[in-house]
């Protein structure tokens, strides 16, 4: 058993969650920070327009960014159990296949890019005036698409070893490459919103430098092996059946996010774009802890669960929950206090700065819930219950989101978009709590320990 493993096995649950979340959380901290930085560079240097153009091709973004967290959660969640099981041959093949499906499902959207640009970015919401600035940000990165994919994935799967502080670096290089790069092709080169893209895939590539050193370091329990890249169509079906419901949520919130560009079109304007721009950067970034929660606390449970340990896989569960909760409250009710100070760090655009405020609240309002159904999704992750989590991690996207942005615009106008978030974070939470149940009933049936205490 190797030293990450007796980590994983024996370390006190609540030490070692904040051992392995704390690196992330960091590491989501500053990706989640040089998105910030980038909308406001954007917002000083192009103008809400810009924002606007980002608020497009952000739900663009989590679709690619999605494909990335599919291949890395089912792999990190197969290579767990494999290393908890002790089948070392197996992690190796879900390594080399996870590589495969990462290079061709970057060169489809490359070809996606490269093709239907235009009407890709009419669907999510670019009006006419705001197309020239969505084209130029997007073309950029649908070519570095691949690279985005990888670096993604391979965080996961880092992860899963237990490395937590090597993938939480992996992100630093990448955050604060792009936050150097980003003033200097924005302004130094004069490429506006265009280089904001370029900064962004240039990154990428730094990142990519570190996972392969650390892959052939013989730091990492994993190795790069060409045998490995030979598809087996088992391990791939389980990688995708594992990692779509973290895809569908993806996917499935970028087709709403691109609802609410058109609906936030309809009835406030391109200023409302811009809003829901700078609104829902400033509201993703707050829940960066609770998703290094979620990422931390998923290699401890699955191999747990993979080794049988179902007590411990039970405390990991409880504590990570109420991580999560503390969290979001905290977050939620500075939000709800401080909008204002928040909204003029990226504009001083008076029509912004007058709607904004009113906005986050009431997209907020309902926060303090969103960690709870963040850990609540991983938790099925990690002990390969695929119905679940994709149940969980699908729900509020598709069975809330989508239906209360369908009624509640019809009878609140604009708000009724606001407050759809709130009322969606709310009805998952409910939701969450109803399908942990009987999975945490379960496990303490399975544990002879537990059971006693009953």
């Amino acid at each position: 058993m190797s030293g990450r493993e007796k980590m994983l096995a024996n370390e006190p649950v609540g030490r070692l969650i904040w051992r392995l979340s704390l690196p992330a959380m960091v590491g989501m901290f500053v990706n989640g920070l040089y998105n910030l930085v980038d909308t406001i560079y954007i917002g000083h240097g192009v103008g809400s327009m810009g924002i606007a153009g980002l608020s497009v091709a952000f739900p663009i973004q989590m679709i690619i960014g999605g494909t990335g967290l599919m291949l890395g959660v089912g792999t990190a969640s197969l290579i767990s159990r494999s290393l908890g099981a002790k089948d070392y041959d197996k992690a190796q093949r879900a390594f080399g296949n996870n590589l495969l499906a990462t290079l061709l499902l970057g060169l489809i959207y490359i070809f996606l890019g490269r093709s239907f640009l235009p009407s890709i970015l009419a669907l999510f919401g670019a009006s006419a005036e705001i197309m020239p600035y969505a084209s130029e940000y997007m073309s950029v990165i649908f070519l570095g698409s691949p690279l985005i994919i990888f670096t993604m994935s391979m965080n996961n799967v880092i992860r899963s070893e237990g490395a937590a502080r090597t993938a939480m670096w992996s992100m630093l290089v990448g955050a604060i490459a792009n936050i150097i790069l980003d003033p200097i092709f924005i302004f130094a080169l004069g490429m506006g919103i265009r280089g904001a893209a370029v900064a962004t895939v240039l990154s990428r590539v730094l990142v990519i430098s570190w996972i392969v050193w650390f892959f052939q370091s013989g730091n990492s329990i994993l190795s790069l092996r060409a045998r490995d890249l030979a598809p087996r169509f088992s391990i791939l079906r389980e990688i995708l059946t594992i990692g779509f419901p973290a895809f569908l949520q993806h996917a499935s919130s970028s087709l709403v996010f691109g609802m609410i560009n058109q609906l936030l079109g309809l009835y406030g304007g391109n200023i409302a774009v811009a809003v829901f721009g700078v609104n829902n950067r400033v509201i993703m970034f707050s829940a960066m802890p609770t998703i290094g929660i979620a990422q931390g606390m998923q290699p401890i449970a699955g191999y747990n669960y993979g080794a049988r340990q179902y007590g411990r896989t039970l405390e990991v569960i409880k504590t990570s929950n109420l991580m999560a909760l503390a969290f979001c409250s905290g977050i939620a009710t500075t939000l709800l206090l401080f909008p204002g100070p928040v909204l003029r760090l990226f504009s001083s655009d008076r029509s912004l700065l007058e709607m904004g405020p009113h906005a986050m609240r009431l997209m907020v309002a309902g926060f303090f819930f969103a960690g709870y159904n963040k850990v609540g999704g991983s938790v099925f992750q990690a002990l390969g219950k695929a119905l679940p989590a994709f149940v969980v991690n699908s729900a509020r996207p598709i069975l809330f989101f989508i239906p209360l942005l369908m009624v509640m615009p019809r009878f609140l106008g604009i708000n009724g978009v606001w407050l759809s978030f709130a009322v969606a974070d709310m009805l998952s939470f409910l939701l969450t709590v109803l399908l942990l149940i009987p999975q945490t009933r379960a496990l303490r049936s399975l544990d002879p320990l537990t059971e006693e205490v009953r």
